[in-house]
């Protein structure tokens, strides 16, 4: 029904946006539903059969899309053929930027991954774990990782890179603003991956692309409101209404770790989040958390706190009621008040909980968590676990890059 209503209202267009309009409709069908037949896209469309032949002309002119096959063979000739986009007509690639690594993959314009790399990073000494002692793992290092990427898949040139990182996000300038808690290679790291690959690039706090991934990917697939808590290192909330990213007016939407939380000792400032949300639930609370349970936490890093909070989950599985129990039960009650805090505002109706801890914590955390925010809030919240996992901010990076490069390729000129 709306293909036919989309159809009707470019009537009275002139012919160039009608084409244009048409262009894409069937170039959005053939991304979402994969390879079609004319006769398919005549039927999704209600576009007539002249004006199908034409657009199919035109985007194969374009270079866009292409014949990929036939729809089977009991059928032969025109009408048979499969037309499906040039995956190949644009090359992506995705960054994941945290303290202590840096991820890159490169996918077509389709999305698949084409090559994946990653480079460690020892935070504490600021070197590349490669042999190269004293280097720092600073802008140059991370150009690197992303060349072997791009050599690796055979894809030169790049059209688009998404980039993911802590931090604030100005919406004005565009850079990271806010970060005296990140290292300072972070902020210069667009510019130079710009400079050197000549693509357009486009950076997105962490916690928001994880929750595009999760939208059209995993857990909030069904969602066109919802919010991702991110648990790890960091703690934040990226906020999604009505199918959009909702960034604020300086780009601090969701920066719920700040959040004041009455009994912590402490207030939060404008430079670090003592006292905030984030110091019931980020790594080294966590940490502390264990330790105070009998439980084997040996740091208060992101990777410690996965651990224990795995190993937690894996042990109330055969023991209900020993110290794994009571340490998630406490972990889940400042969970709650995070979740409690967003559905009191926001009112979502869904949370989803991700980042590193809330990967680990999976399932029986957000049973636990969502089982105290009914108790705690009278707003009606589903509390469910991310399921795109540790990679969910290079999946948003890639799909990121893969719209805004749709969004120029599937304009055809008309």
């Amino acid at each position: 029904m709306t293909p036919t209503r989309l159809h009707q209202g470019v009537r009275t267009a002139s012919p160039s946006t009608a084409r244009a309009i048409n262009d894409r409709l069937a170039l959005g069908l053939l991304q979402r539903e994969g390879p079609l037949t004319a006769g398919q896209l005549k039927q999704l469309t209600g576009l007539s059969r002249p004006t199908v032949a034409d657009l199919v002309e035109r985007l194969q002119g374009a270079k866009l899309i292409t014949v990929v096959g036939e729809a089977g063979a009991e059928r032969r000739g025109p009408n048979a053929k499969l037309y499906g986009i040039v995956a190949d007509r644009a090359h992506l690639a995705g960054i994941d930027v945290r303290t202590d690594s840096i991820t890159v993959c490169v996918a077509d314009l389709l999305g698949r991954t084409r090559a994946e790399v990653s480079m460690p990073i020892d935070a504490e000494s600021a070197t590349v774990p490669d042999g190269r002692r004293g280097r720092r793992p600073d802008v140059a290092a991370a150009v690197e990782l992303v060349e072997r990427a791009v050599a690796r898949a055979g894809a030169t040139p790049l059209h688009t890179i998404g980039l993911g990182a802590p931090g604030l996000l100005d919406p004005v300038t565009g850079a990271l603003d806010g970060v005296g808690w990140l290292p300072r290679w972070h902020a210069a790291l667009v510019a130079a991956v710009r400079e050197r690959f000549g693509a357009q690039v486009l950076l997105e706090n962490e916690a928001n692309l994880a929750a595009v991934a999760e939208q059209r990917l995993g857990a909030a697939r069904d969602r066109d409101t919802f919010v991702l808590l991110w648990l790890g290192g960091g703690t934040g909330a990226a906020v999604v209404l009505d199918g959009a990213l909702r960034r604020g007016t300086s780009g601090g939407a969701g920066e719920i770790g700040f959040l004041p939380v009455p009994g912590t000792g402490a207030m939060p400032t404008a430079a670090a989040c003592d006292g905030g949300l984030h110091s019931l639930v980020g790594a080294a609370a966590l940490g502390a958390l264990a330790r105070r349970h009998g439980l084997a936490a040996e740091t208060d890093d992101v990777q410690s706190a996965e651990r224990v909070l795995r190993a937690a989950v894996a042990a109330v599985a055969g023991d209900a009621d020993g110290p794994a129990d009571r340490f998630l039960d406490a972990y889940a009650d400042g969970v709650a008040i995070g979740v409690a805090a967003v559905s009191a505002v926001l009112d979502p109706g869904c949370v989803v909980i991700g980042g590193e801890s809330g990967h680990a914590g999976g399932d029986e955390l957000a049973r636990r968590g969502g089982e105290r925010v009914a108790r705690m809030s009278p707003v009606r919240t589903e509390v469910r676990a991310g399921t795109v996992g540790g990679a969910a901010v290079l999946r948003g990076a890639v799909l990121m890059a893969r719209d805004a490069a749709q969004e120029e390729l599937f304009a055809p000129e008309g």
